[in-house]
């Protein structure tokens, strides 16, 4: 009686091992796809972002402030094209995935929370939440990746929902943010709207908290949240 050995292949490991195989400095460089350099491009806006932010925050300039508070939403346009640059090309990797959650990480988590600090947030508790709204945009990151296979999906194979808030959804921040500082109402000028809480110690120590701040606390909340299903367009 002959056997007939079955060999089972695994996907993602096949998917591993072209990077493995591959030697040289920039080995790494040449394996990315055209869709993984669109995706970088998004961090890229993400990292100038927070470079323009520290500038104004020397200078006083607000021509950085203002590019700021664009180059978030340049990183949104290289996001979304990432996905049609892969289908198009008919060409997607493990490395891109995780390439898009770091991107969106910088564009859409450091940058807008860095933005609000820059513009008048500045107590010790604003920073707590600020704090707490980039780690939640990192789990709510990281969750993604690991459950997004056990998502419902459609015909096409994509998933019906978000589970918790994307985080390119905190551009409504900066939009927030970006028509504070048109109406001057910003630190510096005339001060941040609904003006601060204490919640303990005098005025201007750190139990001091902006009332505005909260919103970045519940935005962080909605990105973690397991019962929030935001249906994808």
């Amino acid at each position: 009686m002959s056997f007939v050995r079955q060999r089972t292949t695994d996907p993602k490991a096949d998917a591993l091992k072209q990077y493995q195989d591959s030697d040289g400095h920039f080995s790494l460089v040449r394996n990315f796809r055209l869709a993984d350099l669109v995706t970088i491009m998004n961090g890229v806006c993400g990292s100038f972002s927070i470079f323009s932010s520290a500038h104004y925050l020397v200078s006083h300039d607000t021509d950085y402030l203002w590019s700021a508070l664009w180059f978030p939403v340049a990183g949104l346009m290289f996001d979304f094209f990432d996905g049609k640059v892969a289908r198009w090309r008919k060409s997607s990797s493990l490395l891109g995935q995780e390439l898009d959650s770091l991107a969106d990480l910088i564009s859409f988590g450091v940058a807008p929370a860095l933005l609000a600090f820059v513009v008048g947030l500045r107590t010790y508790l604003d920073t707590v939440l600020l704090t707490t709204f980039i780690c939640c945009g990192l789990a709510r990151l990281a969750r993604f990746n690991a459950t997004v296979a056990l998502v419902p999906k459609d015909e096409a194979g994509k998933a019906k929902y978000f589970e918790g808030l994307p985080i390119p959804s905190s551009l409504a921040l900066v939009g927030l943010l970006a028509y504070w500082t048109w109406n001057g109402w910003i630190e510096g000028q005339q001060g941040i709207p609904l003006g601060t809480w204490t919640l303990w110690g005098s005025s201007g120590g750190r139990g001091e908290v902006h009332v505005v701040s909260v919103v970045f606390g519940c935005w962080a909340a909605a990105m973690v949240s397991k019962t929030l299903r935001v249906p994808k367009p």
